[in-house]
């Protein structure tokens, strides 16, 4: 208990007495602490400055241990306009032609690239023909997502040309359209242009046929349900 008797003593001593001067500014009160006087005119800290303290401390030793900066060190600018890379310049309509000419010629040289065609309709438009009942763009849509078999094969096949020219009638027409083999006999009544137009395409390949007259036709979502297989070449005797 004796620890106990001093830390009371300790906490509940009074400060020592201050001057008489002192003591006109100050009141004591009974504890620990000092309470300066509520009529201080503030005279004592009149001189000094409003900056705030240096961070870190001058004498710290985050400052201490920091590199000494180069004299020379160069503050990074921003490039001007006149700095920057300029522009392109604008081609004129005689490059521009060349080289879609050139590029053109690229496309058509290559092998293994589908044939050139347009996105722009042509300056005459195709004939169409009044649809029966039912057979609009979107019954369509509802056959193709209703499940049923519009391929007629199990598989898909490598179809020669041969094979491909048997298959030209309208009960049984096949199309080729850049490279793939298309069953179009259940799209035959859904066809803008009319049945007739369509059979021109059955059992050869359509695909320069289709890209004179709409090639902004996206053929492989139009007929992806009834995609036979690939164009292939004749096998060798």
């Amino acid at each position: 208990m004796s620890y106990l008797q001093n830390w009371f003593s300790a906490g509940t001593a009074t400060p020592p007495s201050s001057s008489g001067s002192d003591q006109k500014n100050k009141r004591t009160i009974p504890g620990s602490f000092v309470v300066e006087d509520e009529h201080d005119d503030g005279s004592e800290t009149e001189t000094e400055d409003d900056l705030p303290p240096a961070f870190p401390s001058l004498s710290s030793a985050q400052r201490a241990s920091a590199p000494a900066p180069a004299n020379d060190a160069k503050i990074p600018t921003v490039p001007s306009d006149s700095m920057l890379m300029p522009p392109p310049p604008i081609p004129s309509p005689a490059n521009a032609t060349s080289s879609s000419l050139r590029s053109s010629t690229r496309v058509a040289s290559s092998s293994l690239l589908a044939p050139l065609a347009t996105t722009q309709r042509p300056p005459k438009p195709s004939k169409k023909v009044a649809l029966a009942p039912g057979f609009g763009p979107l019954d369509w849509a509802k056959l193709k997502s209703s499940g049923e078999d519009l391929r007629g094969v199990d598989t898909l096949l490598r179809v020669p040309p041969s094979v491909l020219k048997s298959h030209n009638k309208k009960q049984d027409a096949w199309t080729a359209i850049n490279g793939k083999v298309y069953n179009i006999t259940p799209y035959l009544p859904y066809h803008p242009g009319g049945e007739k137009e369509l059979m021109r395409v059955a059992g050869r390949d359509g695909t320069k046929l289709f890209s004179l007259t709409h090639a902004w036709v996206n053929v492989d979502f139009m007929l992806d349900s009834c995609l036979v297989g690939f164009l292939a070449p004749e096998p060798s005797s």
